[in-house]
């Protein structure tokens, strides 16, 4: 056990999915355009101009507080954080200080098989600035960026292991996406992530000077650059060096450390005041409906009932639910599964007895579903996040399991089925019997061709009906020749095994 508990908290800034920038009518899409096209004499903060809040961007962030528990405010404010730097174009950036948008709020994350309550202390909105693109010889900047809304996430320090910083970072990725409110591609700088760390002694409860870590692109590396700073931090409290001011250190991908940047500056040193041009943030019941109304299933939620009601494990829950497209494609599978049993069965779906029938296959079609997704539907799409090249409804998909699941086809039949599918979308039982796979099930049929087979072959029959019971596997590769793969093996085995008595 280490001397030291280690204390981080995560500052994030995620850009929000609206089609215009936070106070002027720019595109938000400047990341596609050829740089400094989609500016503005209001974002380029020319003298004179005046800001409008962007009222999607609001209802975004009231969305995305309140599926983190945020104490939502009806009233906020705008302040301006004054700093000089090349990306800034007015001198200034619009942002919130002392009331914003939302404050209290949590998130639930699993980690090494435990919950943890992660308090969030505030949410608010501001605009971005611009970006910096750093050469050999110079830095060029883009004013795109400039102006574009975000919303600002800052953690209490309730981490106590890296992990659980990562972990943190992703689930709020995912909530983010599941909202639509921001697509929080890291990569391309969507969802930028400040890590502070510290140190104190086992037992202590007084926070010390803390490091700030920035220049964090990716989860690896927010992990990693943690692990680094706790190494470091740790030689220097056993060398009785422990940081006594707060300062700012840079993540260096390619050596994997992290460099002194600056000491921080505190609140003080941005010089906020109210902005002026810009009257308080009212947020009406409109907007709260707005929020109740798109608040769908969280992540963690939707995988603890996927665990719960179809029998899923961790991974398996995990895997769909990292991807919403994919959570809603199996779901709606599975409902066609149920409704076809129904038909099946000839009973009403909504029934107490289809509700008894459908737990008795729901773990089984569960099962049969994942597989199939998991294991031939993603490998022939190449990749688990092409969702949008797949042509296959889930009807189509759930016909194709169906087949499966009634060995009306075999596992070989089925996967050519299914890559006809992923090309075409056609329905399964179409291209079946144009293909001529459909499942050989009829035992008069299936008799024949294993008569035949051992009027072929009377020497092996002798010598299995002489004990050399290994034969059984030659008859049944015989058959599955003669009938060109579409006899049902387990209706043969048990032909060839009566004929041979």
């Amino acid at each position: 056990m280490s001397k030291y508990e280690t204390i981080i908290g995560l500052e994030i800034h995620l850009q929000l999915k609206t089609k215009s920038k936070m106070f002027c009518s720019c595109s938000n899409d400047g990341e596609n355009q050829k740089p400094n096209t989609t500016v503005c004499p209001i974002c380029l903060g020319h003298p004179g101009t005046l800001p409008v809040v962007n009222h999607e961007a609001i209802k975004l962030a009231v969305l995305l507080s309140s599926a983190l528990g945020f104490r939502i405010y009806k009233k906020s404010k705008f302040d301006r954080k004054n700093y000089f730097y090349p990306d800034l174009p007015k001198g200034y950036q619009i942002s919130q200080f002392d009331e914003p948008l939302a404050s209290e709020g949590h998130l639930i994350i699993e980690h090494n098989d435990k919950k943890m309550r992660i308090g969030i202390e505030r949410l608010h909105v501001e605009e971005d600035s611009a970006k910096n693109i750093h050469t050999k010889n110079e830095t060029l900047v883009d004013f795109n960026r400039a102006g574009t809304p975000l919303a600002e996430i800052v953690t209490k320090p309730d981490f106590r292991d890296p992990g659980q910083a990562k972990i943190f970072a992703q689930e709020l990725r995912l909530i983010a996406r599941y909202l639509g409110v921001s697509d929080a591609d890291m990569e391309k700088g969507h969802m930028r992530c400040d890590a502070n760390i510290s140190l104190r002694p086992q037992g202590d409860t007084k926070l010390y000077a803390k490091t700030e870590v920035k220049n964090i692109n990716s989860f690896k590396s927010l992990e990693k650059a943690l692990l680094y700073e706790v190494e470091r931090q740790t030689q220097l409290w056993d060398k009785k060096q422990a940081p006594k001011i707060t300062a700012t250190r840079g993540w260096d991908d390619d050596k994997q450390i992290t460099v002194e940047q600056r000491t921080k500056e505190g609140s003080a040193d941005y010089r906020y005041f109210p902005e002026p041009d810009l009257p308080p943030l009212i947020i009406d019941k409109e907007i709260l409906d707005f929020a109740k109304q798109h608040l769908p299933e969280l992540p963690l939620a939707k995988q603890f009932r996927f665990r719960k009601e179809y029998g899923l494990n961790v991974e398996e829950a995990r895997f769909l639910v990292n991807e919403k497209f994919w959570s809603g494609y199996f779901e709606a599978v599975m409902s066609e599964l149920r409704t076809w049993l129904c038909r099946d069965e000839k009973i009403h779906p909504d029934s107490d007895e289809a509700d008894k029938i459908w737990e008795e296959h729901k773990a089984k079609f569960a099962r049969l579903t994942f597989t199939w997704l998991s294991n031939e539907l993603f490998k022939l799409l190449g990749n688990y996040s092409d969702f949008h090249k797949t042509k296959i409804s889930p009807e189509n998909m759930a016909e194709l399991i169906k087949l499966v699941y009634q060995k009306k086809i075999n596992n070989p039949s089925a996967q050519s089925i299914l890559a006809k599918m992923v090309k075409t979308g056609d329905d399964p039982s179409v291209l079946a019997e144009k293909m001529d796979i459909a499942q050989i099930d009829d035992a008069g049929t299936l008799e024949d061709m294993v008569m035949k087979i051992i009027m072929l072959h009377p020497e092996q029959a002798q010598q299995y009906r002489s004990g050399k019971v290994a034969l059984l596997q030659f008859f049944l590769g015989q058959v599955m020749r003669e009938s060109k793969g579409k006899a049902n093996p387990q209706k043969i085995e048990e032909i060839i095994k009566n004929k041979l008595k």
